[in-house]
């Protein structure tokens, strides 16, 4: 890790959104920008949305739920979360997350170390997609980032 980095900052406004599985997305801070430490992003999500059921290899991953409900399932645990709740998650345990509710969700994930985030910028889209993700790329960039998807989200 480098502890050199200089400091970093990004407004609300600021930031480039973009569109990871179909969701709005923005990328709040890098690897590069946090000398190593963490990668920062946040996700808004429609109610029913879930990520996959994932193990990462590399990286502890932690989420903190700004609006919204949702159920987070870590190995045999499962959480139920709203606003205020933070949920985390080492690695090499299975996880995942379901929207509830009829309300969308806002969630901060944070990965450490950083480098993760970069599996979020290049499954990313510019522009709101017109189809569904490509799972093979999906599926081929997780492994490149040592991180299995196990399938559907078990809930």
């Amino acid at each position: 890790m480098d502890t050199t980095a200089p400091a970093y900052g990004l407004r609300r406004d600021e930031g480039t959104p973009i569109w990871f599985l179909g969701l709005p997305t923005r990328v709040l801070a890098t690897a590069a920008q946090t000398g190593g430490g963490f990668g920062l992003v946040e996700h808004v999500m429609p109610p029913g949305a879930a990520s996959p059921w994932h193990v990462h290899h590399m990286e502890d991953e932690a989420f903190y739920v700004v609006e919204g409900a949702l159920t987070f399932r870590c190995g045999d645990q499962e959480l139920r979360a709203g606003p205020g709740t933070f949920v985390y998650g080492p690695r090499e345990i299975p996880h995942g997350f379901r929207v509830e509710g009829s309300q969308a969700a806002r969630l901060l994930l944070l990965c450490t170390p950083g480098g993760f985030e970069q599996f979020i910028i290049d499954l990313s889209e510019p522009t709101p997609p017109t189809g569904p993700p490509d799972l093979e790329q999906m599926l081929t960039l997780a492994r490149h980032y040592h991180c299995d998807i196990l399938g559907p989200w078990p809930g």
